[in-house]
Formats: C-alpha cells, structure tokens, sequence
C-alpha cells in the first residue's frame, strides 16, 4: 500500500518589505525608526523594527503613529522600486522551487513534498534564502512545516531575518504557547470573543470542545479547534506570472476619430481594472493592442508599479496608444491587457492618502455588481 507522502510546506516573508527597499537605496535610514505612510491622512504600510519598539504597527493612521514617535523618518514610498524587487526575488525562487505561490508582493509558500528522497529540504531553503539575501540584498525570513499555516506562523516566530521549522508531529506543541490571534484570520473582534471564554493561548482552544467554540463562533470556532491542533489543508496553488486580463472591441466600422479612440482606451482600461479589484489581484504590466484594417496589428507593454486602480492604470493605457497608434490611420481593433497579476490589492491601499479612493472604488465597484458594469462611467476621458 502506497503511504502519503509527508508535506513538506516552506514559508518565506521578506522582513518590512517596503521599509528594506527603502534602506538599500538609503542606508542612512539603517537602525533608525522609519515607517512607509505617505502623507499625514495615509496610513502606514510598512515600519522598520525600530519604529515598532514604539507601538507603530502596519494600518496604524500615519498621525498616530507620528504621535507616538515624534522623531520618526516618514517615507511616501517607491512603489516602482518595491515591483522590482520582489519580481527579482520572484524570479529567483521560480529559478529553483518545483511549485511555488505568491501571496502577495512580498511572501511565498513553497511545496517541498517528496524532495526529501533527493536531499535536505532544510538545508535547501536555507541555501534559497541566503541566494535572495546575497543577490538582492533584502532580508527574509522563512518558516517550515507540514502545512501553509504551521509554515507561517513559523516565519512569524522567525522573524525578524531567521528561520524556524518545525519538526513533523510537534504541531501542537509548538502553537500551545502562543497567543490566539497568532492564527492567522484571528482579528481583534474574534481575539476578545476568545479571551471572554477564557481563552489566551492556541493551547486554551484546544482544551474546549467543538461545541463550544461553534456556538460562540460559528463554523470559524470548529476551524479554529481543528487548527490549534495544527490541521490545515491548504494547498499551494502554481504561481503564473503570464495570468492576464485583457479586453479588447473590433468595431463594425474602422475608426480615426481620436477623442473616440482615447474613449475607448479609457472604457477598456476601466473594465479590466474593476475584473482586477474583483478578483483581489494587482497588475505590474499594461499593453495595448491596435489592429488596422489590411490586419496589420500592432502592442507595446510597460512596466507599472503594482496596482489595481484606475486613475494609475488610464494614464498608462492613454500614453501607451499614443506612442503605438500611427496618426490618421483607421482603426479596426483595440484592445488592453493586464499581466504579471499577483495577490495583494490591499497592499496598494496602504501608499499615500488613498483611503477616500479605496472608499470611493468601493462604492463604484458596489454600484457596477449591483447594476451592471456600464451604469458608471468617466465625465471625461480626454
């Protein structure tokens, strides 16, 4: 009879993500408290472990975390610089990981199944690792088990810049200790319901019965007692950095009017952004695609910072056709791609003061499921 093979799931978590980009390209800011927030009505999106030793964590409102250290260095951010890295730290992993998943811009699980027949998966993360930190200077951290959530709430524990894993069938013994809302998915609300049943430690859920917990929480209480024992079967789902979404319009009549042409671009540019937000994914590449009528057809792609937001994807899409379209000539096709799509939209959110667009996105893509997706659309798209 044929035994299942022991999963064998790596974590890794590059450490602050945003605040190490910024040190490399200044280590000035090296030991010194610094957080990612954009303008004072931002939030932070990231903060070094110095800024932390003072309460500031990532989502705090940038004013707060102000009032709580004065003296901090506060960085708008360089979205452009933070794609780059981690396509580079992508790259390297998809160099060597079999199966591999982004999570979002900066973390990734690794299925290392059945590669202990060859060697040791141990020893080999530790060797990845030290290729991402040696190649692109960025501290990680990595965390490994039987399953994704063991793995990340080992690199957790590991951080900042090391790596723990934990030995198959010491599950358990090692999430006893820790406090609850270490499980990922436990929020604040969740975290005082469980501390009202008395419950302070992942080991306290695993001494209450299914009931209990199912009557306080839900199916979420079942989950969680299944997890404090440390049983989770999440899978690690194949990263393609090819995905794309793309909409494109063949029209009965060739056109050459350019304000309807630009429109166009724009209406195109504005669906895809909104299959985009729907599936809680963000873009690092835009093309746009022109056919003519003899057939000859015609794309350019760019590079942007990662995103999911119209008002930064329009613009690209506009210049894009500019620098594409021969002038005067008719137009058969038009069509716009998004790709190099990754997990992550709420990572974007974080930079400058960009609450009332996330608020005001919300509300538009609330009124397009609602209604239908033409039932909103730009003043003006000149």
């Amino acid at each position: 009879m044929n035994k299942t093979p022991q999963r064998i799931i790596a974590h890794f978590d590059l450490d602050s993500f945003f605040v190490s980009v910024e040190v490399l390209n200044d280590p000035s800011l090296k030991g010194k408290p610094v957080f990612v927030g954009g303008s004072e009505r931002g939030v932070v999106a990231a903060c070094s472990y110095e800024a932390r030793k003072f309460g500031i964590h990532s989502g705090m409102p940038s004013k707060k975390a102000l009032l709580l250290c004065p003296q901090a260095i506060v960085l708008k951010g360089t979205r452009s610089d933070y794609s780059k890295y981690s396509r580079w730290v992508t790259q390297i992993i998809a160099s060597k990981a079999p199966l591999f998943e982004k999570a979002s811009i900066d973390e990734f699980y690794l299925d290392l199944t059945g590669m202990d027949k060859f060697f040791n998966p141990l020893q080999w993360t530790i060797d990845l690792r030290k290729q991402i930190m040696d190649e692109t200077g960025l501290p990680i951290s990595f965390g490994m088990g039987s399953n994704k959530m063991i793995a990340k709430i080992a690199t957790n524990q590991a951080k900042p810049n090391g790596y723990l894993q934990v030995p198959f069938g010491k599950e358990k013994e090692f999430l006893a200790p820790l406090q609850v809302n270490k499980i990922p998915g436990v929020g604040d609300h969740t975290h005082e319901v469980l501390k009202a049943m008395g419950i302070w430690t992942i080991g306290d859920i695993s001494l209450k019965t299914k009931d209990e917990l199912e009557e306080r929480l839900g199916k979420w209480g079942i989950d969680l007692w299944h997890k404090s024992f440390g049983i989770h079967s999440g899978v690690v789902t194949q990263y393609h950095e090819a995905k794309s979404i793309s909409s494109e319009n063949t029209f009965e009549e060739n056109k050459t009017d350019i304000s309807f042409l630009m429109s166009e671009v724009v209406r195109l540019s504005e669906k895809i952004a909104f299959e985009l937000r729907q599936d809680g994914k963000v873009t690092g590449c835009i093309a746009v695609k022109i056919r003519y009528p003899d057939f000859e057809t015609n794309s350019r792609q760019t590079t942007l910072p990662l995103t999911c937001a119209d008002d930064e994807i329009i613009p690209v899409a506009k210049d894009l056709f500019h620098k594409l379209y021969k002038k005067g000539q008719p137009v058969r096709l038009l069509g716009v791609r998004l790709s190099g799509l990754i997990n992550g939209a709420i990572q974007t959110n974080l930079f400058d003061n960009t609450e009332r667009k996330n608020d005001l996105y919300k509300a538009i893509d609330d009124v397009k499921n609602r209604f239908g997706k033409v039932k909103l659309k730009r003043a003006s798209s000149n």
